[in-house]
């Protein structure tokens, strides 16, 4: 019986399945960083005390990719902290992926006044902070600027956690609202520094 190709010529078969396993390593990443979760960096100090520059986290893209296969927009939750792509990017200008927090949604009028958030909406027609919903101590922070408006279909209204006068470029003061279809995901886990290691 004749031995095939591959097997006469051991270099080239151990050749292809290197190549092989590297290409499937490849198609699996970026499986991976498209449908499961990414991973990004955070820069500058928008959302400090909860994250700081330098910081590794992990995005889930499972709510997002679930959401798509049913042919729906992913809505995060109020509080959650999220990535999503700059609205305004553009290439080799600034960040394209930035981290804030949500604040308000479709339809939901926000009014900043006196350094204190409230949202109106069906359901709360009194208005309520927001902040208390964070479990980021942010209700006892003073919030700089002046807001009233309506946040339109399909859109979110977000902050970063620093809101000091220039600390955070977001809904507030140039940002604009935020498209559903630009959102990354929720942020799931910090995983570097590893002495600050937690889950969001």
């Amino acid at each position: 019986m004749n031995a095939s190709f591959l097997e006469r010529h051991q270099g080239l078969k151990d050749a292809v399945g290197i190549a092989v396993f590297v290409v499937c390593v490849l198609i699996g990443t970026l499986f991976i960083n498209a449908f499961v979760f990414r991973s990004f960096n955070v820069e500058g100090p928008s959302m400090e005390d909860t994250l700081f520059t330098g910081d590794r986290l992990i995005v889930n893209r499972l709510p997002v990719t679930i959401a798509q296969l049913q042919n729906k927009s992913y809505v995060p939750e109020r509080g959650q902290v999220i990535v999503f792509k700059n609205p305004q990017y553009v290439p080799g200008l600034g960040e394209e992926y930035i981290v804030k927090r949500v604040i308000a949604f479709p339809g939901e009028r926000v009014v900043l006044s006196d350094g204190k958030f409230t949202v109106f909406n069906d359901r709360n027609p009194d208005g309520f902070n927001p902040d208390d919903l964070s479990g980021a101590e942010l209700s006892t922070r003073y919030t700089a600027g002046e807001v009233d408006t309506i946040v339109q279909d399909d859109t979110l209204f977000v902050t970063g956690d620093h809101r000091e006068e220039g600390y955070s470029k977001d809904s507030r003061n140039g940002l604009g609202l935020i498209p559903y279809y630009d959102i990354i995901g929720p942020v799931s886990l910090r995983i570097f520094p590893f002495d600050k290691i937690r889950t969001f």
